[in-house]
């Protein structure tokens, strides 16, 4: 059977508006195997796992594990442990870093804050600080999860790290197996699907221009997935590339049709028709799926500049 990354591509199914959905990013460094659920079946302790995933149900946190790129036999429990948290809402963007000899620390986070944006409990809970080297580029490499993500994956965080691209680190789950190798580069949170490392160098140098680069573009996972797949269309539409500047401030209706407001931070706004279409034909979204199905697509139908007179509308 072939693999589910292969086939996507022979389809050249569209991997804009596929992106994990989340405001904020709570990474934890477990080093060794991981499971098909990680945080339950990894070395991490699966109660503390569990008490994360409660933690931060349906607040706009997501939890993932994160590694150094390499081999991963059983190094034992690391002493020391990094952790980072991201809010990757434009205009409210940061980026928190701490290490910690005690996971359980974790929690004591306010995950509904954390997931509005306020990094205060990070601080407190980990005595956590602005991080201020450089941006990170996570690659999905759970091989358990998916196979592609192993086979793929691995390589390209091996090959970032060994040309000297700094802030590399394997992560446990970024969805969209069938678009690997996935990364999801922060702080400002877009994700990128069959990533290449020439296209992951310079988008992490974009994130020290304060611009993004859309080639191979998933979506911001600030935005859900309709309006990760209308701020792109807008971004190619207008010619805008700088971060920070476009939000989705509405989005109306519902599958498979949505009216998506972009706004733009000098008062332009657009309306983006995005379309739920299907992608063709059946087969296996992931390696492991034991029946065939038919991925969602986001399609963009229209975006039209809102006049002056329109936004009262």
């Amino acid at each position: 059977m072939s693999r589910c990354a292969t086939v996507s591509r022979s389809l050249d199914e569209p991997v804009s508006g596929t992106a994990a959905t989340a405001t904020t990013w709570l990474l934890l460094e477990q080093p060794g195997p991981w499971g098909v659920k990680a945080l339950t079946s990894s070395h991490l302790d699966p109660v503390l796992g569990r008490a994360l995933e409660a933690a931060a149900d349906g607040t706009g946190v997501r939890v993932a594990l994160i590694r150094r790129p390499g081999r991963h036999a059983d190094p034992g429990t690391p002493p020391i442990r990094q952790v980072f948290a991201a809010h990757t809402v434009p205009g409210r963007v940061w980026l928190r870093s701490a290490a910690t000899r005690d996971p359980r620390r974790l929690l004591d986070l306010d995950f509904a804050g954390l997931g509005a944006g306020d990094h205060r409990s990070f601080d407190a809970a980990l005595d956590g600080q602005p991080h201020q080297d450089d941006p990170l580029a996570l690659v999905c490499t759970n091989g358990k999860r998916d196979r592609c993500c192993a086979l793929l994956g691995r390589p390209l965080a091996a090959e970032l790290a060994a040309s000297g691209v700094r802030g590399v680190w394997e992560v446990t789950h970024l969805g969209g197996h069938r678009f690997s190798p996935t990364v999801l580069v922060l702080p400002y949170g877009y994700a990128y699907g069959r990533a290449e490392a020439h296209t992951i160098k310079e988008a992490l140098h974009g994130v020290q221009e304060g611009r993004v680069v859309v080639e191979g573009c998933r979506g911001c996972s600030a935005w859900e997935r309709p309006g990760q797949a209308a701020e792109l269309a807008v971004r190619s539409v207008a010619g805008e590339y700088r971060a920070g500047v476009l939000g989705v401030v509405r989005t109306d209706g519902a599958a498979p049709r949505w009216r998506v407001t972009v706004a733009h931070a000098d008062g332009r706004r657009w309306r983006v028709t995005v379309a739920q279409g299907t992608s063709l034909p059946p087969r296996a979204e992931s390696c492991g799926a034991a029946v065939l199905g038919a991925p969602a697509r986001m399609d963009v139908v229209e975006v039209r500049e809102l006049r002056p007179e329109a936004l009262a509308c």
